[in-house]
């Protein structure tokens, strides 16, 4: 029960990540208001869990009146506001001469603007509290390219500068930033955007997964509840000396030298043994 007495804030919270965290944060003892475009969504999370400790408001974080309205109702219903995770976000393909210039912005609205918003409402009443841990959620791919994605890496890697950019200007309010980066984490949409490329290839998602972590350390992918427990670090005071931290929570794929292990005899041979094991 780490989280006892804590009242958190969720965005993006009607499915994946945002589900799995705002069931883990009920568990660790906090009280949560999660956030999504979709009520019904969010109705489902909250019969998952048992009154009094979860709360909705849905809305669009790109909006500044939603993400105030996001903010009071988190106090309202908590007290007060101590964690921030913001975890909406969208992508997109196509490489910079092909994506639709209106995704583009919409992709930055929403994976930067709508955390900015977000941090830029919330900040007050945290400092008010005494304090605060704002999370936001990057990805793997703000730190490492992904082929044809030019918008939603570009988005991830300016959510680290800025959750850093708030650590050093807010950090003597006591308000802590911190980034986590998953890596492929095995949710509803990205599954669903795979099933095209499993049919074009003669196989089923299954199988894409396999070849995308092959070459992961740990050779598979996650589940969103694998992302939970870094954050529930993160919100508590376990972390209290904690900010402006990037941690990849993706299978140590951050440490590997793609070429190398896809292409070369090392890296083969490494791969064939360890999978032997």
């Amino acid at each position: 029960m780490k989280l006892t007495g804590k009242v958190a804030l969720i965005t993006g919270a009607g499915t994946g990540i945002g589900t799995a965290m705002a069931q883990r944060f009920v568990a660790e003892g906090a009280k949560v208001c999660i956030t999504g475009r979709r009520q019904a969504m969010l109705d489902k999370v909250v019969r998952t869990l048992p009154p009094g400790t979860i709360t909705t408001c849905s809305g669009d974080v790109t909006q500044w009146d939603d993400a105030q309205r996001m903010v009071q109702t988190a106090i309202a219903f908590g007290g007060k506001l101590d964690v921030v995770v913001n975890n909406a976000a969208i992508d997109t393909g196509g490489n910079v001469v092909d994506v639709d210039p209106e995704m583009w912005r919409k992709v930055l609205d929403v994976n930067v603007n709508g955390p900015f918003l977000l941090m830029k409402a919330a900040i007050p009443a945290m400092i008010q509290n005494g304090g605060g841990s704002i999370i936001n959620i990057a990805s793997l791919a703000g730190v490492r390219c992904l082929p044809g994605m030019p918008a939603y890496c570009t988005s991830k890697a300016a959510l680290i500068m800025m959750s850093q950019q708030v650590a050093l200007d807010y950090g003597p309010f006591k308000i802590r930033c911190n980034v986590v980066c998953p890596g492929a984490t095995q949710t509803e949409s990205l599954l669903d955007a795979l099933a095209p490329l499993a049919k074009a290839l003669n196989t089923d998602v299954g199988g894409i997964v396999t070849r995308m972590t092959a070459n992961v350390p740990l050779r598979r992918g996650a589940v969103p509840e694998e992302m939970c427990g870094p954050c529930v670090f993160l919100a508590s005071d376990d972390s209290s000396f904690v900010t402006g931290v990037v941690l990849m929570v993706d299978g140590g794929a951050a440490i590997v030298d793609v070429s190398g292990a896809a292409l070369s005899n090392v890296g083969a041979n490494w791969g064939a043994t360890m999978a032997e094991r």
